[in-house]
């Protein structure tokens, strides 16, 4: 009734309390192009698992609005079984927005999610602020936020604890911003990873381009600003990426470029890596890593990284100077620059 009510605005309101919420899917597109969700209570996934995707959809939708709620995923039984190796599904995102525009995501939290906790793809004009995204660090593919086929959406003011990447950004991405967000446990803030699907010579993805990432606090992260890609044939590009004001502690893999990226090195594609990385600015960035090589970018040998830039930048290690490696990567540096920089 929301969808098609002719009213300029309609209100879903659900109170305190917890509800069982099997999957659902609000498909558009609507007559009503303002509908907002205000959420006191606890929605709760189904027990067990199944071989569903999604949990709570929203799909060709204008105008969503989502404030408050806690998300419930109840994902251990699925982790589970993947951790055991077992005959598992892939899992369900909890919360998914495709082909949709104009949406505000606020004060909503998130946990246990049995794969993604957030997923945003073909969207425009996103709005996510003031989230909290909890799940234990050993929760396998659980991204807290994935952004994907998008143009501008702005996470801010977030606090993401979980078991893979705190915000992954997919093929297609532009305009996006990322603004004081703190993460960890986690796999870090990752561009990628891009390039998977190897196939016919001249495969195409979508690039990423136009990210900024700024204010942000890694705790006890796996990385903290990662660029990820396949080494395959397929081609693409990531470039106009600003990393800027970041905190790292304690932190793994501070910097890191890996154009070499095979999880677990299982059927790894083994040729040199076909995205174009260009123009990333990596500025004011301090703290202390987890691993003696704080910066470590590992470029394609027939697509070098070019165009990199770093400055102002404070790594240490055991209170000493951390170091820096670079394979086919070039571009400049100024400022203070601990560890020394290989561009």
């Amino acid at each position: 009734m929301a969808c098609n009510s002719p009213s300029s605005t309609a209100n879903i309101y659900v109170p305190n309390g917890i509800f069982l919420i099997s999957e659902v899917r609000f498909n558009g597109p609507c007559l009503n192009k303002k509908i907002n969700f205000m959420i006191n209570g606890t929605l709760m996934a189904p027990l067990g698992y199944t071989d569903s995707s999604e949990w709570i959809t929203f799909d060709t939708v204008e105008g969503i609005s989502i404030n408050g709620g806690v998300f419930d995923g109840r994902g251990s039984k699925l982790w589970d079984c993947k951790l055991r190796n077992g005959k598992c599904p892939r899992g369900a995102t909890s919360l998914e927005f495709t082909n949709s525009k104009d949406i505000e995501i606020r004060r909503l939290t998130s946990i246990d999610s049995e794969l993604f906790h957030i997923a945003i793809h073909r969207c425009d004009n996103v709005n996510l602020d003031g989230l909290n995204i909890v799940g234990p660090k050993w929760s396998p593919n659980t991204d807290g936020i994935h952004v994907q086929m998008s143009t501008n959406v702005n996470i801010r003011n977030t606090r993401i604890k979980t078991g893979d990447d705190c915000i992954s950004i997919g093929p297609g991405t532009s305009a996006l911003w990322i603004d004081r967000v703190v993460c960890g446990p986690g796999h870090g803030i990752s561009i990628g990873s891009l390039g998977k699907d190897e196939g016919l010579e001249g495969l195409k993805e979508e690039g990423v381009h136009n990210v900024t990432v700024q204010i942000i606090q890694f705790v006890g992260s796996d990385n903290g600003l990662r660029i990820k890609t396949w080494g395959s044939n397929v081609e693409g590009y990531v470039r106009g990426i600003i990393f800027k004001h970041v905190v790292m502690n304690n932190v793994m893999n501070p910097i890191i470029i890996d154009q070499n990226y095979c999880p677990h090195n299982q059927n790894c594609p083994h040729k040199d890596s076909s995205i174009q990385i260009s123009d990333v600015e990596y500025r004011n960035i301090q703290g202390t890593s987890a691993s003696p090589i704080a910066i470590k970018l590992d470029c394609s040998p027939t697509n070098p990284c070019k165009g990199l830039g770093m400055s102002n930048i404070k790594l240490t290690y055991k209170e000493r100077p951390a170091k820096s490696f670079c394979n086919h990567a070039s571009g400049h540096s100024s400022g203070l620059m601990i560890p020394p920089s290989c561009l």
